[in-house]
């Protein structure tokens, strides 16, 4: 499922292009947003990039799953 779906259009390079992004990516997108902002960081010992990107997509995740209900 795309977050914003677009028409198709054809680049300079004559690619198709325009199809949106995932909604699985949007979600988690503003989940890490929202845990940088509010300073949640992954426990001491992790690779805390790493950490927030997988905290991120379990969210993603969650909300996903949460739709289908």
């Amino acid at each position: 499922m795309k977050a914003f779906p677009s028409l198709e259009w054809i680049s300079s390079d004559n690619k198709k292009s325009g199809e949106g992004m995932d909604l699985r990516d949007y979600f988690a997108a503003k989940a890490m947003q929202a845990f940088i902002a509010k300073g949640i960081t992954p426990a001491e010992g992790l690779n805390k990039k790493q950490a927030i990107v997988s905290m991120a997509y379990e969210t993603a995740d969650a909300m996903m799953k949460a739709r289908e209900q």
